[in-house]
């Protein structure tokens, strides 16, 4: 806890302060044109919609204390249902057990597979969820499955059994190499080793097997708050492609979090991003 309270007084002396007669400005919220707002137009525009997919830095502690803000102003008037990438599906079990008091921390952490960052980045919006009896959804797929394609593609999983397969979007599915994100990430530097087709692939059930849980456990009037890595759905693209596709009746909402060295004004490439665009100087303390 006390590690958790110094950076979040290191947020509030950076998000702006005065140094030897210069302004440093630790973020900047903007709409998709490049407009500056404020949090609370940003809340109460995404409250619109019926999945909002905040995209975060993973490290970056001023996405998470605003995911936590967001999630407040939402819960305070709307019945809410959490959902994050963070989580496998595999161990829904093991969170609903933690939510419903059932187990106890460190039961909790033996048994869910929690990211190394969980106690400074994500712990506050579970306990919250826990606390008010809000639904936590385990969306993404066992990192083990995403592994066996990125090694040996979407046929490496066809000798799983059914059981297997519930823990992941339908087989089989869309996709579509062409999508921004996937086309992108063949194009990537990655020194000596050339991407392969399979790491888009492996990245694309990811993003597949989030959008089914999220549909899969959303209910009509609530608002389901998701929290992935911003490429997950950045350029409404990802997550958002097969929201789209298999929903498209229901109304989504973006935000995306991003590094600047100045935050005053929105660089050109990170325009249109999103629905709103967090802008955080790059400066900024990161949580590991």
């Amino acid at each position: 806890m006390r590690k958790s309270f110094l950076v979040f007084c290191h947020i509030l002396l950076l998000t702006s302060t005065t140094i030897q007669g210069q302004k440093v400005e630790g973020y900047q919220i903007f709409d998709a044109k490049g407009k500056k707002v404020s949090f609370e137009k940003m809340a109460a525009y995404v409250e619109k919609g019926d999945v909002i997919l905040f995209g975060e830095l993973h490290n970056d502690p001023i996405a998470h204390w605003m995911q936590y803000e967001v999630a407040v102003y939402l819960s305070k008037r709307n019945k809410v249902i959490f959902g994050a990438e963070m989580f496998e599906s595999d161990n829904q079990d093991g969170l609903n057990r933690y939510l419903k008091g059932e187990s106890t921390d460190e039961e909790f952490k033996a048994e869910v597979r929690l990211w190394n960052n969980y106690k400074t980045d994500y712990a506050k919006l579970v306990l919250m969820a826990k606390e008010k009896g809000i639904p936590y959804v385990a969306t993404n797929i066992p990192r083990k499955y995403a592994s066996m394609v990125f090694r040996g593609g979407f046929e490496s999983l066809d000798t799983l059994s059914q059981e297997d397969k519930s823990l992941m979007t339908p087989l089989p599915f869309e996709y579509d190499p062409k999508v921004g994100c996937y086309k992108k990430m063949l194009e990537m530097d990655m020194g000596e080793h050339k991407p392969t087709e399979n790491f888009p692939k492996a990245q694309a059930i990811k993003d597949a097997t989030m959008s089914h849980f999220i549909l899969q456990n959303f209910v009509s009037g609530a608002k389901f708050l998701h929290l992935n890595g911003s490429y997950h759905s950045d350029n409404y693209e990802g997550i958002m492609w097969y929201l789209k596709r298999n929903a498209p009746k229901l109304k989504f909402k973006t935000i995306s979090t991003v590094y600047q060295k100045n935050v005053e004004t929105l660089e050109k490439g990170n325009v249109g991003i999103a629905d709103f665009i967090i802008c955080v100087n790059e400066n900024m303390t990161t949580t590991y």
